[in-house]
C-alpha cells in the first residue's frame, strides 16, 4: 500500500494543497497501520499485542482521514465533476457507495477499539484489523480513481 501511495503522490502531488494534505494523511494512516500490525522493515509481521496508545493513535489518524475525505475531498470532487459534465459525475457517484462501506468499517473499528480499556484485546482483533486493512486498500484504489477523473482534463 505504501508503494501505491508513493505513486499517487508522484502523480497528483503538487496540484492542490487539499490533495497534498489528504495524501499526507493517507500516509500517516498507513504508517500507523503498519506500526499497529507490527510490520517490520523486512516485511515480516511481529505477532504481539499492540500497545493501547498505538491503537488510539491509529484510530485518531483514521478518523481524521475519513473526515477529510467526506467533508473536504469528496465535496470538491463532485463539484469539479459537475463542471466537467454529467458522465464524470455519474462515474464519481458510482464510487461513493463503495467508499461508504470502508467508512462504516472504519467507524465500527474506531468505536470498538479507540477507547478500549481492557488490557487484553478480543481474540478477533487481528481479523478485524486485517479486514479493515483490505477495505482501506480498496478505498485508496477507489479514491485514486476519483483523483484520476479530476486530473484527466
Amino acid at each position: 500500500m505504501l508503494t501505491k501511495l508513493e505513486q499517487s503522490k508522484q502523480r497528483w502531488g503538487g496540484q492542490s494543497q487539499i490533495i497534498d494534505n489528504w495524501l499526507q494523511e493517507r500516509q500517516a494512516v498507513l504508517v500507523a497501520y503498519c506500526d499497529l500490525i507490527g510490520l517490520q522493515n523486512n516485511d515480516s509481521i511481529a505477532h504481539k499485542t499492540p500497545e493501547k496508545r498505538k491503537i488510539q493513535r491509529f484510530c485518531q489518524l483514521l478518523m481524521d482521514y475519513i473526515s477529510a475525505s467526506h467533508f473536504e475531498i469528496f465535496h470538491d470532487v463532485i463539484e469539479q465533476c459537475q463542471k466537467k459534465g454529467p458522465v464524470d459525475k455519474q462515474k464519481a457517484e458510482k464510487i461513493f457507495p463503495t467508499l461508504n462501506k470502508s467508512t462504516d468499517l472504519a467507524l465500527a473499528f474506531n468505536d470498538q477499539f479507540a477507547e478500549a480499556t481492557k488490557t487484553k484485546l478480543p481474540d478477533n482483533f487481528d481479523l478485524q484489523l486485517a479486514t479493515l486493512g483490505r477495505a482501506m486498500e480498496d478505498r485508496f484504489n477507489q479514491e485514486d480513481q476519483l483523483l484520476a477523473m479530476l486530473h484527466r482534463y
